[in-house]
């Protein structure tokens, strides 16, 4: 395994303007922070696969079904490119993504809530894959990981691909009455787990890695706030509520609801009458964020197993051939 460098050298690196390329140009903190938000990337986008595979049985037509489809394929070839990345970097790629505990894996909470219906993955396109959008465009734009911006080319264009499926089939279905109201209900429970997607709040976070080193270039409150810029304009042109508003005078978009609030994953149901909860988890056995996050939701052992059972399958017989 190739030595890292030191904190200096990477500093004075990034400052003349070059890229990160390899692991001997990264220090031991650089290469933490760097495996951390692959990790994340990767997970999320391997465990959108089963997710949408779930609602997309639920298509109306076969073309609708194949496009789903195309729309998975792309999303593990996502997945396929970070893990990548992170066995350059001196990760044992089958390990993490094989042996890996289901609650070991780090992606949104909310693929772990079943997208249960054809408008349900409409919507998560809409606004799942507008966050995944959001993200990487960030990072294609900011990243210092010179392999991962160049990757990054192929990946935002799928991306925005998605998020554009999704907005089409939300157009054809908010055509009812019965289509816009099922839209609506999607919504309701959706919209705010998607606004939970980009992490804590700005005063909360206690890694500011990812923006000292460049491997993104807006804060978390700050990528909340490019996400509702198209997300919010596109629902409304819909006529679909959204418990959200832009407020010209602090030129943002202001959330109208307790945030954070509880969730009933089971119910696909926010307790907003409740009041705010906190985000870290204080010991004092009240609901948190973290709690919920850390607990993960209804879907995690079902996606995980489903995505490393063939593994196993195979491994087994290898074995059982090997002791024959």
């Amino acid at each position: 395994m190739t030595t890292l460098v030191s904190e200096e050298q990477v500093v004075e690196r990034l400052r003349s303007g070059k890229m990160i390329e390899s692991r001997d140009q990264m220090s031991e903190k650089y290469l933490k922070g760097m495996l951390r938000i692959l990790t994340v990337s990767a997970d999320t986008e391997l465990v959108s696969a089963p997710a949408y595979y779930l609602a997309a049985k639920d298509a109306p037509t076969i073309n609708a079904f194949i496009s789903a489809m195309g729309i998975i394929q792309d999303e593990l070839g996502h997945a396929h490119i970070a893990y990548r990345l992170m066995e350059d970097l001196g990760v044992a790629k089958e390990e993490l993504i094989y042996d890996r505990d289901a609650t070991g894996f780090k992606y949104p909470y909310a693929f772990d809530v079943p997208l249960d219906t054809w408008v349900e993955l409409a919507v998560a396109n809409a606004l799942y894959d507008r966050a995944g959008f959001v993200l990487l465009s960030d990072v294609f734009h900011n990243t210092t990981f010179g392999p991962w911006k160049r990757a990054l080319v192929k990946v935002d264009k799928e991306e925005n691909f998605h998020l554009r499926h999704g907005e089409t089939w939300m157009k054809k279905i908010n055509k009812s009455a019965e289509g816009h109201q099922a839209l609506q209900d999607a919504v309701d429970w959706m919209l705010p787990l998607t606004l939970e997607w980009f992490g804590l709040p700005d005063d909360l976070k206690t890694q500011t890695v990812q923006l000292e080193y460049g491997f993104k270039g807006q804060s978390n409150d700050q990528l909340r706030q490019t996400w509702m810029s198209t997300a919010i304009p596109f629902l409304d042109s819909l006529g679909i509520r959204t418990p959200v508003h832009r407020d010209e005078a602090k030129g943002a978009y202001v959330i109208d609801y307790p945030f954070p609030s509880e969730f009933d994953a089971a119910e696909k149901r926010w307790h907003f009458d409740q009041g705010p909860i906190e985000w870290m988890d204080d010991g004092s056995g009240r609901p948190s964020v973290m709690k919920r996050w850390r607990a993960r939701g209804p879907k995690n052992d079902e996606f995980v197993e489903l995505l490393q059972r063939g593994h196993r399958q195979v491994a087994g017989m290898i074995e059982r051939k090997v002791g024959a």
